[in-house]
């Protein structure tokens, strides 16, 4: 089984304004609002491309009650616990004329320790030997950032395979525990290792470096460049796919849905490189934070090239 852990999930409303600009009045062309938070999307990824995943969370208040409801009717596991303050609402303006997307994202709720621990005994009861706990997202108020380290030790220690996908403190934290899988974009991992990434190679010798932490598999996010792939022994590169970008909004996620589906699916690691290129590429087609149609996926999958290093 398959679970995603979101501590600060959210409802993403996404606007359409052309030509956005501050200390202006702007005109909203479109709108449209999505469950969100990224362990979220990984789950609407994931059930897109026919594979079960239960996803864990904190929710609150009318918004949170929306969230629940809604993983519920896309038969989407859910594992929540109840907190008081409303969950949060993340405005995404999306700009066509100047091909740019602007996210201000509210802070969320504060977590006690009390309603950490309810969680905790929760996915305690749940996850089994075998089964994949992927780490997605910001830490909410509350939480110290040492919580992804913290929750990688513990169930790893269960026997199961955990994946982190973050950014800042929590994510230097999380590694230093030797996650399962890591998948940061280049500016993540500019951050994570203190320097620049100017070239393929410079990428290849901070992914080993990782790999000698203990992390089994780095794969790096570049954008419109595509993504590389690196393990032990084995290094690939997919190049990035031309296609017409309505959000970015979930693109990452997207990529970290594809790689636990072709897991589960027993696909081979091109293949999970292939298939996150894909359903990337189709995420960005698409409005908001929803997940792409598979026909879509599946008709890119084929146009993905790749290259072993």
């Amino acid at each position: 089984m398959i679970y995603t852990l979101t501590l600060n999930p959210a409802i993403d409303k996404t606007v359409t304004i052309e030509s956005f600009e501050t200390g202006t009045v702007n005109r909203i062309r479109t709108v449209r609002t999505d469950i969100g938070g990224k362990g979220i999307n990984v789950s609407k990824c994931l059930i897109q491309l026919g594979c079960k995943s239960t996803a864990a969370a904190f929710w609150g208040g009318t918004t949170g009650m929306r969230g629940v409801k809604f993983l519920e009717q896309q038969g989407i596991g859910v594992l929540t616990v109840r907190v008081d303050e409303d969950t949060r609402t993340n405005l995404k303006v999306i700009d066509p004329t100047l091909g740019k997307n602007t996210d201000i994202n509210e802070p969320g709720p504060e977590i006690t320790q009390e309603k950490l621990q309810e969680l905790l005994a929760k996915l305690d009861e749940t996850i089994l030997p075998g089964d994949t706990l992927l780490l997605s997202g910001s830490i909410p108020r509350g939480i110290a950032p040492t919580i992804y380290r913290d929750l990688i030790a513990r169930y790893q220690q269960k026997g199961a395979k955990v994946w982190l996908d973050a950014d800042g403190e929590s994510f230097r934290e999380g590694v230093k525990a030797a996650p399962t899988l890591i998948k940061p974009n280049i500016d993540e991992l500019d951050r994570l290792m203190g320097h620049p990434h100017p070239d393929v190679q410079s990428l290849i010798e901070s992914a080993g470096v990782l790999l000698g932490m203990g992390i089994r598999e780095v794969v790096i996010s570049l954008g419109g460049d595509g993504a590389l792939f690196v393990k032990d022994g084995w290094c690939c590169k997919a190049e990035g796919l031309k296609v017409p970008v309505l959000s970015t909004v979930g693109a990452g996620d997207s990529m970290v849905a594809a790689l636990a589906y072709g897991e589960q699916a027993g696909l081979t690691d091109e293949q999970r490189l292939k298939l996150a290129i894909a359903i990337s590429a189709a995420s960005v087609m698409c409005s908001g934070s929803q997940a792409p149609e598979l026909e879509t996926v599946e008709r890119l999958y084929h146009e993905v090239r790749t290259s072993v290093l």
